[in-house]
């Protein structure tokens, strides 16, 4: 069909290497690699790549074993955020606030297996406090675009009490989102792990997703980063963008993305 570029949307196939495979076979292709994908693909790797680049994100411990993982929930009162490691279509997240709630968590991801082999280990954090909002970078693997930030309905049930879902509406701009809110995300969070992913020898090409936190004071920790166009906010940034979209990803997927451009946003 003379297909000129390919777009992957789901994270899935980034993670199983169809970036890999397409380059391989020199076929141009938006999206990081199969290596870089491992950003999103494990909480785990996430973690640690974040600690090693001095990225600011919540404290953490990695567990294998259910009964390791209670007794850190214990130790800590139950209050703290479960994930399940791997991809979990956007969900594999609980928000726990006592132990109750913690215990339930683990048990549904690894003694149920709810996630499948998603939840084979499981990441437990710190809750942090603040608003949520996403941020997104289209990147070459040196040189970055910045899109808008954006902010998603995330929790289910009236008062936030339910599980969190993938994402139930956006609205943008995110007014939590300042100048001074993005200048501290650039240079605290992603300008470092685009070049820690070049350091570590998977440069990161594509569009980075970074779903943050920020405190009352403006500063920013990272809650996780995605390898794709998230949803729901994609769609309010596409509403609110006036340039032409695909000839950035088209330099992304040729390697020669311009210093010089740039996206133009409605008012």
């Amino acid at each position: 069909h003379d297909i000129d570029m390919t777009f992957v949307g789901p994270e899935t196939p980034l993670d199983n290497g169809i970036v890999d495979l397409f380059r391989e076979n020199g076929l141009a292709i938006f999206g990081p690699t199969s290596a870089a994908a491992q950003i999103e693909a494990s909480k785990a790797f996430a973690k640690e790549f974040m600690q090693r680049h001095g990225i600011p994100t919540a404290g953490y411990r990695a567990f294998e074993d259910l009964e390791a993982a209670r007794a850190y929930v214990e130790e800590r009162m139950g209050r703290c955020v479960v994930k399940a490691d791997g991809l979990a279509a956007g969900k594999g997240v609980a928000v726990c606030v006592n132990r109750e709630d913690a215990f339930a968590a683990l048990d549904e991801m690894m003694g149920q297996r709810r996630f499948g082999v998603a939840g084979e280990r499981v990441v437990i954090e710190d809750l942090l406090e603040g608003e949520e909002a996403s941020y997104y970078a289209i990147t070459d693997g040196e040189r970055i675009v910045t899109l808008a930030a954006a902010q998603d309905h995330k929790r289910a049930l009236d008062g936030d009490v339910g599980e969190n879902t993938g994402g139930m509406g956006a609205y943008s701009p995110a007014p939590v989102f300042d100048e001074s809110v993005e200048k501290r995300v650039l240079e605290e969070i992603v300008y470092p792990a685009i070049r820690g992913m070049a350091a570590e020898g998977c440069p990161y090409q594509g569009v980075l997703f970074v779903g943050l936190m920020i405190d009352e004071t403006g500063a920013p920790h990272v809650v996780e980063f995605n390898v794709r166009f998230g949803d729901p906010e994609t769609q309010v940034l596409m509403l609110q963008m006036e340039s032409d979209l695909v000839p950035l990803l088209e330099s992304v997927a040729h390697g020669r993305l311009e210093a010089s451009e740039s996206v133009a946003w409605a008012d």
